[in-house]
């Protein structure tokens, strides 16, 4: 099943033009998914809903522009919030 974000569609979302760091994008977008979907309960594919797929951009930039180490949901909350799946 395809990732909901590719290494390739967050350079470009990163503005990163080189190669030397794909590495590094994929881990942090593997870590910004794990975390929404943890978030949501869901399991995010490349046909998952934008705001999701958004949600993994914008915690993927966080951490690489800012170097946050906690992926905190809350700047994106507005975006996972209507997909959270309710756990009794």
């Amino acid at each position: 099943m395809a990732q909901p974000v590719t290494v390739a569609e967050a350079k470009l979302f990163l503005r990163v033009e080189h190669e030397a760091e794909d590495g590094l994008i994929q881990t942090l977008v593997e870590a910004a998914q794990a975390r929404v979907e943890g978030d949501v309960g869901l399991s995010l594919t490349s046909t998952s809903p934008a705001p999701l797929r958004l949600a993994v951009l914008m915690l993927a930039l966080r951490a690489y522009e800012r170097g946050e180490a906690e992926m905190s949901v809350a700047p994106v909350e507005g975006w996972i919030a209507p997909y959270r799946v309710v756990r009794l």
